[in-house]
């Protein structure tokens, strides 16, 4: 079932919330909150530069890790995991799987050089039909 499925059968397209790299965690973190996302893809002039997610914000925010004004660009992760619109579930979950990091549950999506939408671990279990 999962290879017959292509990511952008069911990942989230169109107008992905991001952030700039200049915004401050706590406003990141708010954004993230306000519309119930995972994760929050980094733009800067058009161009995919890293991604924050609530898991990490959320904890070092709690545990007052960071200084005020701390921004998005000094905690983002650079090496963002990214897929194809063409690719199947299956090389999605797998890629979600080998991170290095341990497992990541979200794929931004590219198409060249351009962020055409985000795969989550979410949207994938909700293809999955039993």
């Amino acid at each position: 079932m999962l290879e017959d499925l292509k990511v952008r059968d069911v990942m989230t397209a169109g107008n992905v919330i991001t952030i700039p790299p200049s915004e401050d965690v706590v406003f990141a973190f708010e954004k993230l909150m306000k519309h119930k996302i995972s994760s929050l893809p980094v733009v800067f002039e058009d161009k995919l530069v890293g991604i924050v997610t609530a898991t990490d914000l959320g904890h070092n925010l709690i545990l007052d890790k960071y200084e005020l004004g701390t921004s998005v660009e000094k905690v983002m992760v650079k090496d963002v995991a990214v897929i194809g619109p063409d690719e199947d579930l299956i090389k999605a979950v797998e890629k979600m799987r080998s991170s290095s990091d341990g497992i990541i549950n979200q794929l931004v999506v590219m198409e060249g050089n351009k962020m055409i939408g985000i795969i989550s671990d979410g949207d994938i279990i909700k293809a999955l039909q039993f």
